[in-house]
């Protein structure tokens, strides 16, 4: 008799826990991800900043189940699902069959619309937005130095960064300290410490999920990094360097030679695959309205985890779209095909426990959000430091990336500051592993 078998689109956290929990029970496993490898995204903004390589937080999904025998890996992209034939059906014609199907297929980034933005802002969700972004920013400053008119120099040298959540927070304070510390003495033109990085958003302060003492505490780190903060703004236009945005004093106008979209996301398009397969609902980001055991209303052998899932938590807020409740997601999915394989009852409710929130603004300086106890400053950092490096995949990178920050934290150094791909206008980037 053939094993169960058991497949997971998705190699990203809740995917990836999905098959680890898998390793030893009496199923096949195959993994399909339109990538080969697994990527720890809540370190990207180092790579778009220069102070990490993408092969340090990226890693060969099938090195990483290398050792699990009933695990086999497929590369390819998801076109379908074929729900009454159980079938996964791949952009290429192939079908994968599955008696239990796992759906991790993450998010996107959302433009609200607006997806013509998209080539002048770019985001940060994939490795190449990541090279891409870090060769405009290092470009501008290139781009600075070569000119001769002061207003042109003055735009090169003003970076606009559309969202001020985690992604944008970081990014912002990671700008700050290549600007004002590891450029500092590198150019002959230009200061690169007077380049102007501000923050627009919407929202009434800086990390909205974030406690407001937290909030207050991330924004004086900003300010004191230099970055200026616009809030209760919403921007309306983004045409070639110029970005216009409402204000309760009406239409104002910024122009900048680099602008970066971290405002909002939305689930995977698999997601409206799925929804209109099953006949379930999607909520306002796309995300599939699960049963609280995580499966398709209608289809208990199909789960859905992570940001293309949409459940109400205790406080009846949607849960968040975070590695934590991913990786928590994949790992009950998994339990609950084997307890039905053993007999057990498999139709228990997910219950997501929060470990906390991090969110870091420069060096030595964060603000962490653990069990309730709100920490910042160095003791944030620290704790930052280390939950980062344990949830890196694989030994090696863990020990690289320590390395990295280490030097970095001494010297301000940041050794991936690449320039790849074509420099008209500092629109190009390589999307290699570099």
């Amino acid at each position: 008799m053939s094993p169960h078998r058991v497949v997971i689109i998705g190699g990203g956290f809740g995917g990836l826990n999905a098959a680890q929990v898998l390793k030893h029970a009496p199923v096949s496993v195959t993994v399909i991800d339109r990538h080969n490898f697994h990527l720890f995204q809540p370190l990207l903004y180092q790579v778009a900043t220069g102070s990490l390589s993408p092969g340090e937080i990226a890693a060969p999904i099938r090195s990483v189940l290398a050792s699990q025998k009933n695990t086999e890996v497929f590369l390819g992209d998801v076109a379908d699902i074929d729900l009454d034939g159980r079938r996964v059906i791949l952009t290429d014609g192939a079908a994968v069959p599955y008696d239990s199907l796992i759906v991790a297929a993450g998010s996107r980034s959302s433009y609200f619309g607006n997806d013509a933005w998209r080539e002048l802002a770019p985001s940060l969700k994939s490795i190449e937005e990541a090279t891409q972004i870090r060769h405009k920013i290092l470009y501008a400053f290139e781009a600075a130095e070569r000119e001769p008119d002061p207003e042109k120099r003055r735009i090169w040298l003003t970076f606009l960064i559309v969202g001020a959540g985690a992604t944008g927070v970081e990014l912002g304070g990671a700008m700050a300290e290549i600007a004002r510390h590891t450029l500092r003495n590198e150019f002959r033109t230009i200061r690169p410490e007077e380049a102007r990085i501000i923050i627009l958003d919407n929202s009434p302060r800086v990390l909205p999920t974030y406690p407001e003492d937290l909030s207050r505490q991330a924004e004086r780190s900003l300010v004191h990094l230099g970055v200026r903060v616009r809030l209760r703004v919403r921007v309306t236009r983004i045409e070639g360097d110029t970005v216009t945005y409402q204000t309760a004093g009406g239409d104002e106008q910024i122009r900048a030679g680099t602008i970066l979209w971290a405002a909002g996301v939305k689930a995977s398009e698999l997601g409206e695959v799925l929804a209109k397969r099953a006949g379930a609902e999607l909520d306002r980001q796309g995300r599939v309205r699960v049963t609280p055991s995580l499966t398709v209303p209608g289809h208990p052998e199909v789960f859905v985890v992570g940001d293309l899932a949409s459940l109400d938590g205790p406080d009846g807020k949607p849960l968040p779209g975070v590695a934590q409740v991913a990786i928590q997601g994949g790992a009950f999915a998994a339990r609950r095909i084997i307890d039905r394989l053993k007999g057990r009852p498999a139709d228990k409710p997910f219950h997501y426990f929060n470990k906390g929130e991090l969110a870091v603004i420069g060096r030595a300086s964060a603000v962490a959000d653990i069990g309730g106890l709100h920490v910042w400053g160095f003791p944030a950092w620290i704790l930052w430091v280390f939950i980062h490096l344990m949830y890196i995949v694989e030994f090696r990178s863990r020990v690289l990336v320590f390395i990295q920050w280490g030097f970095q934290y001494i010297t301000f150094s940041r050794g991936a500051r690449l320039i790849t791909g074509p420099l008209e206008n500092g629109k190009g980037g390589s999307s290699d592993m570099d």
